[in-house]
């Protein structure tokens, strides 16, 4: 039997995933509203998608599926791309509702 935060009886907590992918957001988006140079982006994107990959290698089910896809949208601006970072910061709020509907 699995639930959407892996096997059951793992003892998983959803809460710590969503509060730590959170963290990493909050992270990197003071990081590039900090410098706002491609530089800043690049770094930033990338220590963010290492440590969401990180995370959801933590978990399975949808939550993993959740953050992986956080840690992609990361990546995807880890070559500094400045509209790619303003098309993911309007996405975080989704990402987030992602994961948290993951643990429900």
């Amino acid at each position: 039997m699995t639930t959407a935060c892996g096997v059951f009886g793992q003892a998983v907590d959803c809460t710590t995933a969503a509060n730590e992918a959170v963290k990493i957001t909050t992270e990197w988006s003071n990081a590039i509203g900090a410098g706002a140079d491609k530089d800043a982006v690049a770094s930033a994107s990338k220590t963010a998608a290492e440590k969401t990959r990180e995370l959801a290698g933590k978990y399975e089910g949808e939550v993993n599926a959740a953050l992986t896809d956080l840690a992609d949208g990361f990546a995807s601006i880890e070559n500094g791309d400045l509209a790619g970072a303003t098309d993911l910061m309007s996405k975080v709020n989704g990402f987030q509702t992602k994961i948290t509907s993951a643990c429900s």
